[in-house]
């Protein structure tokens, strides 16, 4: 009966409160919800948290959006000042909500919008000057106003390491005219997408057979052997000598490193 008692006291407390006519307590937008009052990032690499679910849009970051964001909810400023150059990543992906990233140079009414994206946005910094970045919620998740926001600003990392062979002789089969290419292909571990891929030409009597093929890689730090099938396009691959060319990319969270590789491959029927 004592909970009960409290409860109802409470009620009747919260009752008399409203029949004064004192307004209801209410969230206040996040303290950089503005251009004029932006956070200053005072190192790289920095990291924080905000609860931006009060935060508000206005006609500065309407200005910014020369990306076509589906929406600039829940914006909330940051300042940053560039101590070298250097490529940055700002990056919210671990936000609970559809976040996306501006970066800009200027002021209202004349803002320089350097890189902007879903997740993060990268771009090439300039020693000493400062740059906008804005967070916001494009709505892409369907809902919501904001969230728990997640912001790494840091030096972009390089990109990851690329080496790749190709094998000189390659093996062909006389029975379905299908050619294989082979090598090696080592990638560092911080890629987060790898491929190769690989065009074959060959002229055959009066025909220009040509094939293309490509493959996932394994990325380990390891030099690891692939190889590649590649079946004509307009007829069947014969043994003797072919045109190749090789392609292959790795791609880390801010670059990419490739490999381009044209030679002429001995090919080698099968044993």
């Amino acid at each position: 009966m004592k909970v009960f008692h409290g409860l109802a006291l409470a009620a009747a407390t919260a009752v008399m409160t409203v029949g004064l006519g004192v307004p209801p307590a209410l969230a206040a937008p996040p303290s950089n919800d503005v251009y004029a009052a932006a956070e200053v990032i005072p190192a790289i690499p920095f990291s924080t948290t905000l609860d931006t679910t009060e935060a508000t849009t206005d006609a500065d970051d309407a200005e910014l959006n020369v990306c076509g964001a589906p929406a600039m909810d829940a914006s909330v400023w940051y300042s940053f000042t560039a101590p070298a150059d250097a490529s940055y990543i700002a990056d919210v992906s671990a936000s609970d909500y559809s976040a996306g990233v501006f970066v800009a140079t200027g002021s209202p009414g004349a803002f320089s919008v350097l890189a902007c994206g879903p997740g993060g946005a990268m771009w090439q910094a300039t020693a000493g000057e400062t740059y906008w970045i804005v967070v916001i919620d494009d709505q892409q998740d369907g809902g919501g106003n904001g969230g728990s926001m997640s912001l790494v600003v840091d030096v972009a990392p390089p990109p990851p390491t690329l080496e790749v062979t190709v094998d000189r002789t390659g093996r062909f089969d006389a029975r379905t005219g299908i050619a294989t290419l082979s090598g090696t292909l080592l990638c560092s571990e911080d890629a987060e997408v790898a491929f190769l891929e690989a065009q074959l030409t060959q002229r055959v009597g009066r025909l220009l057979i040509r094939g293309f093929g490509a493959t996932g890689v394994v990325c380990d730090g390891t030099a690891q052997p692939w190889s590649l099938n590649i079946s004509g396009d307009n007829g069947l691959f014969k043994g003797g000598k072919a045109a190749s060319i090789t392609f292959s990319v790795a791609c880390g969270t801010a670059f990419c490193s490739e490999y381009f590789a044209e030679q002429t491959i001995q090919l080698k029927g099968k044993r």
